[in-house]
């Protein structure tokens, strides 16, 4: 670990201990530490958090499952501010990865440099319902990814995300709200972004990323942002639901899942096509009953990067569409059943298997979704053959 890192976390505790004596109405969940200013111009929430993965996997041969192959991980390890600064209507939120796979990426884009960042973003309500966004965190993409890590039901996202979502950039975000009675909602959020993904110091390299979606809440808000949470936790004592659009364009995109994934790259430069992505998800909550539903769909102007005199490059944009839907419900005892299914569908051109996956997981809640056990196992598909099975086990710890 870098002497800044070190010198960066004893600010940190620093920081705590200097403001200790000023906390208030702090319990577990709700950081571990909040303070606010005598004079009400700034606060800030701290809460750190883990999680820890333990991992079974059986690779099929095509007659045989192998032999399991076994890790123990922290799959998370992540430092998390926020509050406001000068006025409530001014907020911030800033987190901070400390797990390998928080900041691998390394690479000449991001001046091989850790990439600890994961959101630094000012939000600033300007106008009634009117908010500003500025600088990197998630877009407004499928409701899979913008949920939280630390608010999942199974132990981590599924293939439709992995392989379609549109993560994290930098730029500029419009969010606004409309209340058309005491209950129904929609919600419009926009994003102009740099389309490289986060912690890109080169610049842009194509052109730029656009985001639009919607959401639809027909019965009002969930409890406690539920429709941002995975399981009904809060056993909503009426149905909600949530259901949401997207459509995002890179604009001559450099990478072969739009934001994310490999560099096209050609003996002269960048290979730039337009990519297109869509998602169509819901979420539904009622006494105890979840369900969440997405669709996702990805494609290319030209998805085969080529050099100049028309020779393949091998670089190909990831191109298909992904469905997924789970569903849960959570005892009196706090145990929650999960059950998923997701199936990877890739055009031809893509040259990549599909793949299916079926889930069934198992939660205990101690403290909500700070302090929860989780387990579950994976059967897969690949090409309609077996894949392989896959176990896992973990703990989530959130200040």
């Amino acid at each position: 670990m870098r002497l800044s890192t070190f010198a960066f976390l004893g600010l940190i505790l620093c920081f705590s201990n200097a403001f200790s004596q000023e906390i208030s109405d702090t319990s577990f969940g709700k950081g571990m530490f909040n303070f606010t200013a005598k004079d009400s111009t700034f606060s800030v929430k701290f809460a750190p958090r883990i999680q820890f993965r333990a991992n079974t996997l059986w690779i099929n041969d095509g007659e045989q499952y192998g032999e399991p192959k076994q890790d123990f991980r922290i799959r998370r390890a992540r430092l998390k501010f926020d509050g406001f600064a000068a006025t409530p209507k001014l907020k911030y939120k800033i987190e901070l990865g400390l797990s390998n796979f928080d900041i691998a990426g390394a690479n000449e884009f991001n001046q091989n440099t850790p990439r600890y960042i994961l959101d630094a973003v000012i939000m600033w309500n300007f106008y009634e319902k009117f908010e500003l966004w500025a600088g990197q965190t998630k877009l407004p993409g499928n409701i899979e990814r913008v949920i939280s890590s630390g608010n999942l039901q199974l132990i981590d996202r599924s293939i439709l995300n992995s392989r379609f979502n549109i993560d994290r950039d930098i730029g500029f975000q419009l969010r606004h709200q409309i209340n058309f009675t005491d209950k129904f909602l929609i919600k419009e959020k926009l994003a102009y972004s740099q389309g490289e993904g986060r912690n890109v110091t080169i610049g842009n390299l194509g052109g730029h990323q656009y985001t639009g979606r919607l959401e639809v809440l027909p019965f009002g808000n969930f409890q406690s942002k539920g429709d941002y949470s995975q399981g009904d936790l809060k056993r909503e004592p009426t149905p909600k639901l949530m259901m949401g659009f997207t459509y995002d364009l890179n604009n001559d995109a450099v990478r072969e899942r739009s934001n994310l994934g490999s560099y096209m790259v050609t003996e002269t430069g960048y290979y730039e096509t337009d990519i297109t992505t869509i998602f169509v998800d819901g979420m539904f909550k009622y006494k105890g009953f979840a369900l969440m539903a997405e669709y996702a769909n990805r494609e290319a102007a030209a998805p085969i990067a080529i050099e100049a005199d028309g020779t393949p490059t091998g670089d190909v944009v990831l191109e298909g569409d992904a469905y997924n839907i789970q569903a849960s419900y959570l005892l009196p005892s706090n145990y929650e059943f999960t059950g998923r299914y997701t199936s990877a569908n890739y055009y031809k051109v893509t040259e990549t298997a599909d793949q299916d996956q079926y889930t069934l997981g198992i939660s205990k809640y101690v403290v909500g979704h700070n302090l929860k056990v989780q387990t579950d196992i994976t059967y897969a598909e690949k090409g309609g053959e077996k894949d392989f099975i896959f176990w896992r086990l973990g703990f989530d710890l959130h200040f």
